[in-house]
């Protein structure tokens, strides 16, 4: 009963903090300048955030070490711009194809519905993002369990390198001119549906701005999605499946199942994701998502700490931040007021990479280790009573 009530406790807390943060930036968006370079940062962690705890959930939760993020984004993000491109902009969109072979668009489908003005365009303009992003997700899930089944059955390295070549075979595929009435070849895919659709213009020159909130209450309904998963019973069995393969199935735990499950569950919130990122870009590419995408969200997984969600997050918007925002200036030849010979383009990527060395030295499993930020003020009341 007690652990019941500390739980509900807990998430009455979690969802005041959320409220909290989400009613911050909206505030904030409307009295600062929408356009600064802190909503710039602000809307990319949000969608970052996402991908990166999924990418958690499989390799800090479950201990598969799969590369292939950049991949699911991919298919997420095409999957959303393909079917919510309106049909009358598709011409102009795949005007090197003579048109495109999906004469159909989600956008257009609520449109005739609810209309495409006033309050009516308003409810079209959810649905279609919702419907569209559960979507986006859905065909990720659907192409990880096809490349799961024999994926899976490799392990550490070999999973990583096997997983890394699925995304880089998808990036492929996808800028073929045999697919280009579908995917547009080479070529982006705009004229959908993206965050700043979702300011309302208020007339007179008012608008009241809800860009960066939408992104933020996605990721957090993701996220806490993911959380209500990793403290449930499928949660427990990740966990057993990490520690110990062979102690996991002794105890029941139907091995192939639950990393089936994990491996889905994480590509169908990377599919959001990416959708989201296609939102937050506007545009669809493949050339966007290679490699290096991945890496660097592995890169905020190890420095956040593998098995933590809050480190994630946290290590997420430092890291968009500084490399985004904070340490610009020495691209620009002045930092913090001195003006240097070697604050030259690229100076910024040298120091930033020195930072990392840094942290990774010093925290060896991250910000946050394994632990979340409710962990550190227990920590606190027992050092208090201990005293």
């Amino acid at each position: 009963m007690l652990s019941q009530k500390k739980n509900k406790k807990g998430l009455y807390i979690a969802l005041l903090a959320c409220l909290a943060v989400l009613a911050l930036v909206v505030i904030l968006e409307n009295t600062l300048s929408p356009t600064g370079m802190l909503f710039i940062v602000l809307r990319k962690s949000a969608v970052y955030a996402l991908v990166v705890v999924s990418m958690n959930l499989l390799n800090g939760f479950t201990g598969l070490f799969s590369l292939g993020q950049a991949g699911f984004m991919l298919l997420g993000a095409y999957t959303y711009a393909i079917l919510t491109v309106p049909v009358e902009k598709k011409a102009t969109v795949y005007y090197l194809y003579g048109g495109t072979s999906v004469n159909f668009s989600i956008t257009d489908f609520f449109q005739g519905i609810f209309g495409s003005t006033g309050a009516g365009g308003g409810v079209a303009l959810v649905l279609t993002v919702l419907l569209a992003l559960i979507l986006a997700g859905c065909v990720a899930a659907l192409f990880a369990w096809l490349i799961g089944l024999p994926v899976l059955r490799l392990k550490s390295d070999y999973l990583a390198i096997a997983t890394l070549g699925f995304a880089e075979i998808i990036r492929a595929i996808f800028q073929w001119d045999t697919l280009g009435p579908i995917t547009n070849g080479a070529n982006m895919i705009k004229s959908f549906p993206g965050f700043s659709d979702f300011n309302i213009d208020l007339g007179g020159g008012n608008t009241f701005y809800l860009s960066t909130f939408v992104p933020f209450l996605i990721s957090m309904v993701c996220i806490g999605i993911i959380v209500l998963l990793i403290n449930s019973s499928y949660g427990r069995a990740f966990k057993s499946i990490r520690e110990d393969e062979i102690a996991a199935e002794a105890m029941g735990v139907n091995l192939s199942k639950h990393k089936m499950l994990s491996f889905c569950i994480s590509s169908f919130f990377a599919g959001v994701g990416g959708a989201m990122f296609a939102m937050l870009t506007n545009m669809a590419q493949a050339r966007v998502y290679t490699s290096v995408m991945t890496y660097e969200l592995l890169l905020i997984v190890v420095l956040g700490g593998i098995g933590s969600i809050s480190g994630s997050c946290i290590a997420t918007f430092l890291y968009v931040a500084a490399s985004e925002w904070w340490l610009r200036g020495l691209d620009a030849g002045e930092f913090l007021g001195i003006r240097s010979p070697l604050f030259r383009t690229g100076f910024r990527m040298v120091v930033f990479s020195v930072i990392i060395m840094v942290v990774v030295l010093f925290f060896r499993q991250g910000l946050m280790g394994d632990k979340e930020l409710p962990d550190l003020f227990k920590r606190r009341k027992k050092q208090e009573v201990a005293k």
